[in-house]
């Protein structure tokens, strides 16, 4: 093979990611063009042909990020594969399918918005798949800025060791370029588009700003080398490289969030943070991966960037264009060589690489192999998000990426006959390429339902439906996706008997149901503590089985059941007559009989609110939230602006965007992410339930 462990080592699999609206897609734009990537710039919005990365006619429509896009860029001799995702929240599994299969990552922040309420879910997706992070304070331009300010938030926050690598030479309007504290050099950016570079001495009213900025950045870094402490002590000047090399282990063992400044809108500061995703984030040859072997549960195989070894690679995205279905693959360990076959470990299917390609955003490129560390595309294989692909059958599988249930859901259907077929070939293939969207049939009316993160969510769908399709449809109004949970324990004693001409039916089962503690990782969980075989080991899985298979609807108004604990203690068999089939019709019996003497209670989704207004509209908008039924969590004032926190039941937003615009006169913006399920007050449950049985009565009369 032509790749060896050089090649490997001068990779670097990154991703973008922030709040709405910190920069992400404008600094990706600026990255592509500082490395030649491309020979014009374009923008989010206004005219012309908008960013390369945002591709969709949509996301150039509503200047907004919908799918991640990637692309290949060369700088300072490394090979940088670069994901940009989207930054709403409802497309979050946009930002934590890339994650997982990303070695680092640049966090981007707003300085004058800080750390924002998706701020917090990046966080969470970074240390959940264990990614490396740069911070990139952002828009030093606008008014109000404050990068310090911001490292103080990346501290108290998210709680991560921030250091500053730069201090601004000058702020807001009179922003000019950087320091950078390793060099000790002011950075400008000259040119038309801020492509020549000019490093010059450190002003001379900034000297001793800079020198403290320096020492703290230094005493930092002390923190994780003896070396440096021993040099900082002895009053000595370390070497630039010591100081690259400790902040890069910091970096890769996920103790140090280095941070950098620009305004990548007046093309400023991207090219050192270019040389710092180089310098300082890893390539696949320093990340540890490992696959979970066959019957084995915990990820124990190592893997090594190795173009020798047997082939893993993970499908993490599947993308359905008009020239046919491209599969998102990155490897782990090994090589994909054109027209070779290889297996997918979760269905054991053979199957041949025809085509592979590598992307840039809406573009490809034709190649012929692609090693250890690569991100390329695969043309007509039938994968799904999360497989695994390997040269041999059996070889194992790669930790698979968390998918987020969906909160909310509503009915959707042709305008006419002839758009079934095409709405039907578009659900298969939007679900096909993303895991949060879920298509099922209300078994009530028939109707179709699509179920997903948001309106929003929903919406670019149904959007994608009519441009893509040419399928005109009509669409319900948004339904909330409720639970059912018990409120109190339940005892039971059930005996399931049947005879017929034949060998009967006999089971019996006696135990307990209770609620389970509202912050239990599990929705439902199955124990016994049967004693002296009263009933045999082979018949339990039976038992949960029937249990499991009566949780998809409720007496109380047919929504799923969760928060469930379910103890067999007792009961008894038949040595002819019972069976697993017997066990599983008690077990839904005792479902049926007992769940409801539980009394069970309805659980919505309440939604994590952060809403940014005029100081003036702060009255109104709180105000209109508590209206809601939401609460107020925090609210901070910075300067114009006041910043407001608090959780509100998703039923209640509807259509929330339209009334925030009318209270601020435009000039407010909002985000919402999934927070948890909270129970439902007993007058709004009486209404829900009333109306879920008018429904039912509707459905049986038509």
């Amino acid at each position: 093979m032509s790749f060896d462990r050089q090649d490997i080592a001068n990779i670097r699999n990154i991703g973008i990611s922030a709040h709405i609206d910190s920069g992400k897609t404008t600094l990706s734009e600026r990255i592509l063009y500082y490395s030649g990537r491309i020979h014009r710039m374009g923008e989010v919005r206004g005219e012309g042909p908008g960013a390369t990365m945002d591709y969709m006619e949509l996301e150039r429509e509503r200047g907004i990020t919908i799918t991640s896009a990637a692309t290949t860029v060369s700088w300072l001799g490394k090979k940088i594969n670069l994901i940009d995702t989207p930054g709403h929240v409802d497309f979050t599994v946009e930002v934590e399918r890339s994650l997982r299969v990303l070695d680092g990552a640049i966090l981007v922040l707003c300085a004058v918005g800080g750390v924002q309420a998706q701020s917090l879910t990046i966080d969470r997706q970074m240390r959940r798949y264990h990614v490396p992070r740069l911070a990139f304070i952002n828009k030093i331009d606008r008014v109000g800025a404050d990068p310090f300010k911001v490292v103080q938030q990346l501290h108290d926050r998210l709680g991560c060791d921030a250091v500053l690598m730069q201090l601004p030479i000058g702020r807001e309007a009179n922003f000019q370029g950087v320091i950078d504290l390793v060099t000790q050099e002011a950075v400008y950016f000259d040119g038309p588009d801020g492509e020549q570079v000019r490093r010059e001495p450190v002003p001379d009213s900034m000297r001793e700003e800079v020198l403290a900025a320096r020492r703290q950045m230094l005493e930092s870094l002390a923190m994780y080398s003896d070396e440096l402490l021993e040099i900082l002590l002895a009053e000595e000047e370390p070497s630039q490289d010591l100081i690259y090399r400790v902040a890069r282990d910091a970096v890769c063992s996920l103790q140090l969030t280095p941070v950098f400044l620009g305004s990548a809108f007046k093309n400023k500061g991207v090219q050192p943070l270019l040389d710092a995703v180089v310098r300082l984030l890893p390539a696949p040859t320093d990340t540890e991966v490992r696959a979970i072997p066959p019957g084995s549960t915990e990820a124990t195989l190592p893997l090594a960037a190795d173009p020798d070894k047997p082939l893993v690679a993970m499908a993490f995205k599947l993308v359905e264009d008009p020239y046919g279905a491209l599969t998102l693959l990155r490897i782990y360990q090994g090589c994909i060589v054109k027209g070779e076959s290889y297996f997918n470990q979760r269905t054991g299917n053979r199957e041949r690489f025809g085509r592979i390609v590598r992307l840039h955003a809406n573009k490809r490129e034709e190649i012929s192999e692609a090693g250890p560390g690569d991100i390329v595309a695969v043309l007509g294989i039938e994968a799904v998000s999360g497989d695994t692909y390997a040269s041999v059958p059996g070889l194992g599988t790669l930790e698979s990426m968390f998918v987020p249930e969906p909160v909310i859901k509503m009915a959707i259907m042709p305008v006419d006959r002839r758009g079934a077929d095409g709405l039907a070939k578009a659900l298969a293939r939007f679900r096909r390429e993303d895991p949060t969207l879920h298509v099922l049939t209300d078994e009530e009316s028939g109707e179709t339902l699509i179920a997903g993160m948001g309106e929003l969510h929903l919406d670019v769908y149904v959007e994608r439906l009519r441009r893509e399709y040419k399928v005109e449809v009509m669409v319900g109004a948004p339904k909330v996706n409720y639970r059912e949970c018990p409120t109190q324990p339940a005892e039971f004693n059930v005996r399931h008997r049947k005879q017929t001409g034949g060998s009967g039916q006999y089971a019996h089962i006696v135990g307990r149901m209770e609620p389970l503690p509202e912050d239990a990782e599990e929705s439902f969980v199955f124990e016994e503590e049967i004693v002296g075989g009263r009933i045999p080991k082979q018949y339990i899985p039976a038992i949960e089985k029937g249990l499991r298979s009566s949780l998809g609807k409720g007496p109380l108004a047919g929504y799923p059941i969760v928060g469930l604990h379910v103890l067999v203690e007792d009961g008894s068999y038949h040595e002819v007559d019972s069976s697993d089939l017997a066990f599983q019709i008690c077990a839904q019996t005792v479902m049926r009989e007992t769940f409801p003497r539980t009394r069970p209670a309805l659980l919505e989704p309440v939604m994590r609110i952060e809403i940014e207004c005029p100081e003036s509209c702060q009255g109104n908008v709180v105000s209109d939230l508590i209206g809601r039924r939401g609460l107020v969590t925090g609210s901070t004032v910075m300067g114009p602006i006041a910043r407001i926190m608090g959780e509100v039941p998703l039923a209640e937003t509807f259509g929330y965007a339209t009334v925030l615009r009318s209270l601020t006169q435009g000039q407010a913006t909002f985000s919402m992410e999934f927070c948890r399920y909270k129970r439902v007050p007993n007058s709004i449950q009486e209404e829900i339930v009333a109306q879920r049985k008018k429904r039912q009565v509707a459905a049986v009369g038509s």
